[in-house]
């Protein structure tokens, strides 16, 4: 693999591509720090046991674990296979970072579950109560705040890769040098299915300003890219970041505005999931609290 050389870097689309991301990426961090130091009001602190609660009044939590765990136990398996089948060089694809993120987050969601389940001194009753009076105010730590941004990231990267894939790229990738497999197609859909079953059992709140980590995850990416193009790669792993094209602002520019309709996406089903199974399921279905 060839390194490109300094003419490459020097082309007026690269600092168009650059800007565009760049302010994003600018936007989101000052975004996130005003939030920080704001005081939040008391009626949108999130409750801890949101995190591990399931919003079926019925359902006992230790099966939202269970879900957690073999979701957890799948992704491994299912990345495992990937590496070795295809060695390490698939972590330079957008899509086994998702996948390796939306492992991360099962598994502390698996942690944060266990620890829920078998804290001492409380009853799953009494919590459930407290769940549905709205009295709990204790905020979140560091690992629930943690797993609360990875559930947003995810949420949107897993649109993002399997839309991009089996509506963009998969149309294209036809011929000698692609084909699909099974576990190829796995690696595209299985991600975007447990993250929709851990919100159909869950009372995890999603808000837009969850966007802002997505921004910054995308970002991150792309900055990696760059950084391995800058010192030893010449060959990209998605055709729309080459930048040896006047096409390349373009295509920079719609990746950066498909982000808004993934992530929204998510949330309409989020919306959708409350709406439905609150009319049909009054009196067994918690609703978010937001």
């Amino acid at each position: 693999m060839s390194i490109v050389s300094l003419d490459y870097w020097l082309q007026w689309q690269v600092a168009i591509c650059a800007v565009i991301f760049i302010i994003p990426t600018v936007v989101a961090l000052r975004l996130i720090i005003s939030k920080r130091r704001r005081i939040m009001n008391e009626q949108n602190i999130i409750k801890s046991t949101d995190l591990w609660i399931p919003c079926w009044r019925n359902l006992h939590p230790i099966w939202l674990l269970c879900f957690r765990a073999s979701a957890f136990l799948a992704m491994v398996f299912l990345l495992y296979q990937t590496v070795a089948n295809l060695g390490f060089f698939v972590f330079l694809f957008y899509t086994q970072w998702t996948f390796a993120l939306v492992g991360i987050y099962f598994a502390l969601g698996t942690i944060i579950s266990a620890r829920g389940c078998w804290f001492p001194g409380r009853e799953i009753n009494f919590l459930k109560k407290l769940l549905e009076e709205n009295s709990s105010e204790q905020q979140l730590g560091l690992w629930e705040n943690s797993m609360l941004i990875m559930y947003q990231v995810c949420a949107g990267a897993v649109m993002l890769t399997d839309i991009v894939f089996w509506c963009l790229l998969l149309p294209f990738m036809t011929g000698e040098n692609f084909k699909l497999t099974l576990l190829i197609g796995l690696m595209h859909s299985v991600n975007a299915v447990f993250l929709l079953l851990d919100s159909v059992l869950s009372n995890l709140q999603f808000t837009w300003f969850g966007f802002t980590y997505f921004i910054l995850w995308s970002c991150s990416y792309v900055v990696f890219q760059w950084s391995l193009h800058v010192c030893c790669l010449s060959w990209w792993p998605y055709p729309f970041l080459e930048l040896n094209t006047p096409w390349a602002p373009l295509w920079y520019f719609g990746m950066a505005l498909v982000h808004i309709p993934c992530y929204g996406l998510y949330g309409l089903l989020i919306r959708a999931k409350d709406r439905i199974f609150s009319r049909l399921f009054p009196q067994t279905f918690l609703r978010s609290s937001y």
